[in-house]
């Protein structure tokens, strides 16, 4: 199959152009927006529209902040420290969603403070939405032709523009379904099933760790990095910590469900 030949311009206005890339983005914070909202409504937090939209456009900025620094920390260090003002260069490409993920975390911590919230709900909020903005961003990374897989011979492989002449796996879409979708439902599932705060936060961890694990065995490693341990991918080190930090919560959270059940037990003895 070759890579179908998609514009990553749509729309034109003069010298002015309007990337798939970054409406994805908006599209992806505008569902935020109405899933934090009605969320937020159901677990009857103290939050209406105005603070949600203040909350979104929090959440964004630590994405954006902490999704370059995470890149150009954990990816391309020394090419950055050469040209350090290439650090605000965002239109070149450039985002680590590990980093995005630090930027998320502490944007939420500032804005829980700030507005004396309880920061696991604001986090088990941000988890709720942050598969639909994943899911878009890699259906954005595959219209660009970027950040796809290590060649194949399977039926569905896929001749990149600037992936050479061998077919590849398309892993941005892997990406997309498994850490857009299947982790979208996933983390509605647990979190409806399981109801403590910070569960949530600590599915949407423990998936996404697991998920970005496994489809980096399919996706062509950094080429200014390789693999380490003639294995491991940066995105799976990088993974692997998230994953492990996700489920120990996960444990964590059904064993203090499981204390709290026993007191009440005891009480009612």
């Amino acid at each position: 199959m070759h890579f179908p030949a998609i514009d990553p311009v749509f729309f034109r206005l003069g010298p002015l152009q309007f990337r798939w890339y970054g409406l994805m983005y908006v599209i992806g914070f505008l569902a935020s927006y109405f899933l934090i909202r009605n969320e937020a409504r159901r677990r009857k937090l103290a939050l209406d529209n105005e603070a949600v939209a203040d909350l979104i456009f929090c959440l964004a900025l630590g994405v954006v902040a902490g999704g370059r620094l995470g890149y150009v920390l954990f990816y391309d260090l020394g090419s950055y420290l050469a040209n350090p003002l290439r650090i605000f260069a965002i239109w070149q490409g450039g985002m680590s969603f590990h980093g995005g993920l630090i930027g998320v975390a502490v944007a939420a911590l500032w804005y829980a403070r700030r507005f004396q919230l309880p920061y696991l709900q604001l986090a088990d909020l941000a988890a709720l939405a942050a598969p639909v903005g994943l899911g878009l961003g890699r259906i954005g990374n595959f219209i660009n032709g970027e950040l796809f897989g290590r060649t194949t011979t399977m039926p569905w492989g896929m001749i990149f523009p600037d992936g050479g002449p061998l077919p590849r796996h398309p892993s941005q879409l892997y990406e997309a379904f498994l850490e857009g979708i299947v982790l979208f439902f996933l983390v509605r599932l647990i979190a409806r099933r399981y109801q403590a705060p910070g569960t949530a936060m600590a599915a949407f961890l423990c998936g996404y760790g697991l998920f970005r694990f496994v489809v980096e065995l399919f996706r062509q490693p950094d080429s200014q990095l390789g693999l380490y341990f003639n294995f491991f991918s940066m995105g799976q080190l990088l993974s692997l910590p998230i994953y492990l930090a996700g489920g120990i919560l996960l444990i964590l959270l059904n064993r203090r469900k499981k204390d709290a059940a026993k007191e009440k037990e005891t009480v009612k003895v």
